[in-house]
């Protein structure tokens, strides 16, 4: 028997994550210099502090070290389960290096128990969708081993796009400098951004006005669905805090992926993403061809 287990960047519900065995690994931020567990927003919900960031506080957030999954872990262990983990993007944080170092740690002191550690190469929903497909397997008998390998060739079948409509918080954390950011939202400018096959999240195109980026990701998506616009498979959708962007964005996908309708996932995007973009981001996830 084994247990799944993820970290809290994968921006699912906590409710999806209790009802289907799965376990969580907390990442830390700061607010304003106060230090807080990512708790899936049960303390700080997501709303607050996205209002918090629009008055100007400072959210930074720090990764999970060595010591705190190796007591993860080893609970786990002793319970008598074996683990698979399916770790936030190698691109997007040096987290993953603490958990395989934990397990090394481990392996001596638990020779007869399994731990997988999976790189999502991937972050947000992209990293929850890994998630579903690998409580998917599970569910359908698929041993450890089995499951982690599938896992490994299907990550790269996840695309990941997001574009923000305000360039404010990127450069207020010192991601978009100063003079470049003011010209942008001078400008309008609106980025499309997607995280590549290294699990790093890279600029594609600088697009004026929301409406014209929503319009170029949803092209991005259709020349890389599987089927095109017949496409049927997972959709997700999360948002920092603008419901009514992420609405024009299912209106969009819907009108041109009939079978989506009414089928597309929505949430909001978590603590660990959220406190480095800010309000104001959009992210789609969906099934694509292999970006290997």
């Amino acid at each position: 028997m084994y247990v799944i287990t993820c970290c809290t960047s994968v921006d699912l519900e906590e409710s999806y994550l209790r009802e289907n065995g799965v376990r969580y690994i907390p990442f830390h931020f700061e607010l304003d210099g106060v230090s807080h567990v990512d708790d899936l927003g049960r303390t700080i919900p997501y709303s607050e502090l996205y209002e918090a960031i629009r008055n100007g506080a400072v959210s930074r957030t720090s990764q999970i070290n060595i010591m705190e999954y190796y007591s993860f872990f080893k609970s786990i262990f002793e319970e008598g389960f074996d683990v698979l983990h399916v770790a936030f993007s190698s691109g997007l944080s040096g987290s993953i290096n603490s958990a395989q170092n934990a397990a090394a740690m481990l392996a001596d002191e638990f020779p007869d128990r399994v731990l997988k550690i999976v790189d999502s190469v991937n972050a947000s929903a992209g990293h929850g969708i890994l998630v579903e497909w690998a409580v998917e397997h599970k569910n359908a008998g698929m041993s450890i081993e089995e499951n982690a390998t599938l896992l490994e060739s299907e990550r790269m079948n996840i695309q990941a796009w997001f574009f923000t409509t305000t360039l404010k918080y990127l450069i207020r954390g010192g991601r978009v400098s100063k003079a470049a950011g003011l010209i942008g939202e001078t400008l309008g400018i609106c980025p499309l951004l997607m995280i590549d096959a290294e699990g790093k999240l890279i600029p594609m195109e600088k697009v004026r006005t929301k409406k014209k980026v929503a319009l170029a990701l949803l092209d991005r998506m259709l020349s890389v669905t599987e089927n095109g616009a017949d496409y049927s498979g997972p959709c997700h959708i999360c948002h920092s805090d603008c419901k009514e962007d992420a609405d024009m964005m299912i209106a969009l996908i819907e009108s041109r992926f009939p079978n989506l309708t009414g089928k597309i996932k929505l949430h909001e995007v978590g603590t660990i993403i959220g406190s480095h973009t800010g309000p104001g981001t959009i992210g789609v996830f969906f099934r694509g061809v292999r970006k290997d």
